[in-house]
C-alpha cells in the first residue's frame, strides 16, 4: 500500500536539532507515515487531553447482554434489535485512549465467538502486559509513546506502564462504557450506582490504542497527556488493523484549523475506508465556541445528564435542609459540625480568592481543624479540593458551584465527607454562613435516587458551538450520557486518580463526568448500527443518529442547560441520542470522502490526498450533505441543496415541515418526496431567507437562533437542527 508522509514538528523551530522518526526511518523531520497525506503541523505536549449502568437503561438500551425498558421515555429498544446486532459481535472497536486494565471482568471472553476473520492487529507486549492479556474481547492492543518521549525523555515507568496497561483509569472507563461485557453486582466505591454494569456493545470487539501518559511529575488528577504524532500513528494502524469505528475520548484544549489538528487528519483518512470516528466535543463549556473536534467527518458529541441523583442533603443549623450530590462513602457522626468559607479561613499571606478555591496550601490549619469548609469550583481539581480541606484539619468539605456551572454536579470519590452543590444552593449555604457568627451544618449520607427529573439535562461542562473553525457546519452533532458515569477503572489507579500515598484505595468500578463519557455511548450506538446495517456509510450513520434524536426531556419539555433554561443546538446538537430510533431512520443524508475533500478545498487547504486536486471553486461548507444546517452571517436569503437516500420502506411520501429559527422563514422545494424502493435519492433545495423587518431594524441581534426542519411519512421523522445568524 503506497504510504506519504505526514510531517509533524515536538520542537520549534521545525528545523530543530532534535531529529527523529516514529517509523526509525533516516528522516529530516520528525515524521508520520500516513497513507496519501502530506503536512508539516506543530506538535504541543499540551494539546491534546482527554476528556474525562444507569446511562443505558436512560437511552432506551435495557440488558441481559438484554431487557428491554418498556417504560422509558425516551423510546425502548425493540426486542430483537439487540439480537438483530448480535450485541455488535462482529464489530471492531477501535479506542484510543490510557490503555486498558485487562483483568476487568467487564472484558472477559467467556462465551464469545471467534475474532473476526478481518482483524490483522496484534497484541504488543510489554512490562505488566503480555499476550495473554488479549482474549477474544480484547482482540489487540498497542501503545505509542514516541511523540511523548521526544517531548518529556524516556518514560518514568513509576508514573505510568510501558505497555498498553492503563494506569491512569480514563481508558479502561471509556473502553468499558462502549463494550464491556454484563457484569452483575456492580458498583462505585461505597456501593453508589448499584446493578449491572454494561456497556452498549457488549459483544463487540476491542482494540486498545494506548496514546495518552501520565505528565512527568504531576498527579493524574491533573490530567494526562496525548501527542499528535502518537495518535497519528494509532490510528494509521488502527485503519490497517481493520477495526470498523473509532471512539476517541481526547481533544484539543482549544480549537485549531484542520491543517494542525492530528485527530481530523487521521478521522479523514479512516472516513476513506468508511470507518466511524466518534469523538468528544470537551470539557471547556459553557462558554461559546469552545468545542473541538469540529470536522465534518467526525462524528463530535456533547455531554449530558442521565436520570439519577446521588443525594446527599446538608442540614443547616437554622433547620434549613439544602440538597447536595456526593459518592463519597465517608460518613460524619451525626451532629451539627462548625461550618466555614474557606476564603474566610485564609492562611497569612494567602488572597481570600485563592482560599476560596482552597488551593493548595491556602487554608489556615488553626482556623481550619473540625469545620466543614465550603469550597468554591474552579482553577483546581474537584477532589483535590477535598484534599486540601483535610490537610487543613476540616472534617468535611462543601463544593460550591460557580456560576458557570450552573445546575450541573459531578460526583466524586473524596477523601473526607462531602457533598457538591449547585450554583444556587451554594448561594444559600454562603448566605447563611455570612448571617451568623455561629454557624453550624451536618453532611447526610449520600443515598442512589432514580427516575429524577428533569432528564436529560446538558452538563455545563460540555464544550458548545458556534463551530469556530467553519460556522456554516453545525456542531456538536449529538448529545449522550456523560454525567456521573458508572464503568470499569484500573487497578493500577486510585478513584480520586492521587497517587496511593494520598489515595490508597482501590476500586473495581468507578464514577467519572465529562464528554469523554458520552463519546463512548454514541461509539457504541454506532456499533450496532454498523452490525445492523453494514452496507451504510459512516455519514448514513451519523445522520440516522442525528436526524432521530430526542429533543424533550422525561418531563415531556425541551432539554435545558445547566441554567435551567432552554438550551439550545450549541449545547445538543440535533439533540440527546436514541439508538433504537437511529436502527430505523426513514432517510439519510449520505456523503463521500470526495465531499469531505471538497470541504477541505473550501477550507483552504490542500493536499489531504494527493490523488486528488482542488478544483478551482470548492463548493461552500454550507453545500456538505450534511444533516443540520448553520447559516454564519445571512444576508437576505440563501438556498442550499440537500440530498437524502431512502432506507425506510420501500413505498414511501414524505412531507416537509419546519420550525424556523425567529425572524427566519424555511422553505423547501419540493415540498414533497415520493420514493419507489429503497436506496432511491431524492434532492430538494431549502431556501432560507430574513424577514424584511428583521432586516430593517437596526437593532436586530447579530446572535444566532435556532430552528429545525423535518421531513414526515407517518412513520418516521427526519428531523435537521438549523442556526442562523445575521450578517
Amino acid at each position: 500500500m503506497p504510504k506519504l508522509l505526514f510531517f509533524t514538528a515536538t520542537n520549534i523551530p521545525l528545523m530543530a536539532s532534535r531529529l527523529y522518526s516514529l517509523h526509525n526511518k533516516p528522516l529530516s523531520y520528525q515524521c508520520y507515515e500516513m497513507e496519501e497525506v502530506v503536512w508539516i503541523s506543530k506538535s504541543e505536549p499540551d494539546k491534546y487531553t482527554m476528556h474525562t449502568t444507569r446511562s443505558w437503561e436512560f437511552s432506551g438500551l435495557e440488558e441481559n447482554e438484554r431487557i428491554v425498558n418498556s417504560n422509558n421515555h425516551f423510546g425502548h429498544m425493540p426486542a430483537d434489535l439487540l439480537s438483530k446486532a448480535r450485541y455488535g459481535e462482529q464489530v471492531i472497536v477501535g479506542l484510543l485512549d490510557s490503555g486498558v486494565w485487562p483483568e476487568s471482568e467487564s472484558f472477559s471472553d467467556k462465551g464469545m465467538g471467534p475474532i473476526p476473520k478481518s482483524w490483522k492487529g496484534i497484541c504488543q507486549t510489554g512490562p505488566d502486559f503480555n499476550s495473554s492479556h488479549c482474549n477474544r474481547k480484547l482482540i489487540g492492543a498497542r501503545y505509542y509513546l514516541k511523540g511523548f518521549e521526544q517531548y518529556y525523555g524516556r518514560l518514568n515507568t513509576s508514573e505510568d506502564y510501558r505497555s498498553p496497561r492503563d494506569k491512569d483509569g480514563h481508558g479502561t472507563h471509556t473502553a468499558s462504557t462502549v463494550a464491556g461485557r454484563t457484569v452483575h453486582g456492580a458498583s462505585a466505591l461505597g456501593g453508589f450506582a448499584n446493578g449491572t454494569a454494561s456497556g452498549g456493545a457488549p459483544l463487540a470487539r476491542l482494540a486498545i490504542y494506548k496514546v495518552c501518559w501520565a505528565i512527568p511529575g504531576k498527579q493524574k488528577a491533573v490530567g494526562n497527556t496525548c501527542f499528535m504524532e502518537d495518535m497519528l500513528a494509532a490510528m494509521d494502524d488502527a485503519i490497517a488493523d481493520g477495526v470498523h469505528l473509532m471512539s476517541i475520548s481526547i481533544g484539543t484544549t482549544k480549537p485549531v484549523n484542520y491543517s494542525d489538528d492530528g485527530i481530523a487528519i487521521g478521522a479523514l483518512h479512516a472516513a476513506k475506508k468508511n470507518i466511524t470516528v466518534v469523538c468528544s466535543a470537551g470539557n471547556s463549556g459553557p462558554g461559546p465556541g469552545t468545542l473541538s473536534n469540529p470536522a465534518p467527518w467526525i462524528l463530535t458529541v456533547g455531554a449530558s445528564s442521565v436520570d439519577r441523583e446521588f443525594r446527599a442533603p446538608i442540614v443547616l443549623g437554622n433547620g434549613q435542609r439544602i440538597m447536595g450530590e456526593t459518592v463519597t462513602p465517608s460518613k460524619l457522626r451525626r451532629k451539627l459540625y462548625p461550618l466555614a468559607y474557606a476564603a474566610d479561613l485564609a492562611k497569612p499571606g494567602v488572597s481570600r480568592t485563592n482560599a476560596s478555591l482552597c488551593l493548595e496550601n491556602s487554608l489556615s490549619p488553626e482556623k481550619a481543624k473540625g469545620k466543614i469548609i465550603l469550597c468554591n469550583r474552579g482553577n483546581n481539581s474537584r477532589v483535590g479540593k477535598g484534599k486540601v480541606v483535610k490537610q487543613a484539619g476540616g472534617v468535611g468539605y462543601i463544593l460550591g458551584n460557580d456560576k458557570a456551572s450552573g445546575g450541573e454536579v459531578p460526583c466524586d470519590a473524596h477523601f473526607l465527607p462531602a457533598t457538591a452543590l449547585t450554583y444556587n444552593n451554594a448561594m444559600k449555604v454562603l448566605k447563611y454562613i455570612m448571617s451568623t457568627k455561629n454557624a453550624r451544618a451536618y453532611i447526610m449520607p449520600a443515598r442512589t435516587v432514580l427516575h429524577t427529573k428533569p432528564a436529560p439535562s446538558v452538563a455545563g461542562f460540555s464544550s458548545r458551538g458556534p463551530n469556530v473553525i467553519e460556522p456554516n457546519i453545525l456542531k456538536p452533532d449529538i448529545t449522550a450520557p456523560g454525567l456521573n458515569i458508572l464503568a470499569a477503572w484500573s487497578g493500577g489507579d486510585s478513584p480520586s486518580k492521587f497517587s496511593s500515598d494520598i489515595d490508597p484505595r482501590i476500586v473495581k468500578y468507578n464514577i467519572l463526568s465529562g464528554t469523554s463519557m458520552s463519546c463512548p455511548h454514541v461509539a457504541a450506538a454506532v456499533a450496532l448500527l454498523k452490525a445492523i446495517h453494514p452496507t451504510w456509510s459512516s455519514a448514513a450513520i451519523r445522520s440516522a443518529l442525528m436526524t432521530t434524536a430526542g429533543l424533550t426531556n422525561n418531563m415531556g419539555e425541551g432539554l435545558s442547560d445547566e441554567t435551567g433554561g432552554l438550551a439550545n443546538s450549541f449545547s445538543y446538537g440535533a439533540g440527546y441520542f436514541r439508538p433504537a430510533k437511529a436502527a430505523d431512520p426513514g432517510l439519510v443524508y449520505d456523503a463521500s470522502y470526495v465531499d469531505y475533500l471538497l470541504h477541505f478545498c473550501n477550507s483552504g487547504l490542500q493536499g489531504a490526498d494527493k490523488s486528488f486536486k482542488c478544483p478551482p471553486n470548492a463548493p461552500s461548507a454550507m453545500e456538505l450533505n450534511y444533516p443540520s444546517l448553520s447559516i454564519s452571517k445571512l444576508v437576505k436569503t440563501i438556498t442550499v441543496k440537500r440530498t437524502v437516500t431512502n432506507v425506510g420502506n420501500a413505498k414511501s411520501v414524505y412531507f416537509f415541515e419546519s420550525k424556523p429559527p425567529l425572524g427566519i422563514s424555511v422553505e423547501a422545494s419540493p415540498s414533497l418526496l415520493s420514493f419507489t424502493h429503497v436506496g432511491q435519492k431524492k434532492s430538494f433545495t431549502l431556501t432560507v431567507k430574513a424577514r424584511s423587518e428583521l432586516l430593517e431594524n437596526k437593532n436586530s441581534t447579530k446572535e444566532y437562533s435556532f430552528g429545525w426542519y423535518s421531513w414526515l411519512d407517518g412513520n418516521h421523522v427526519v428531523r435537521s437542527p438549523i442556526a442562523v445568524s445575521l450578517a
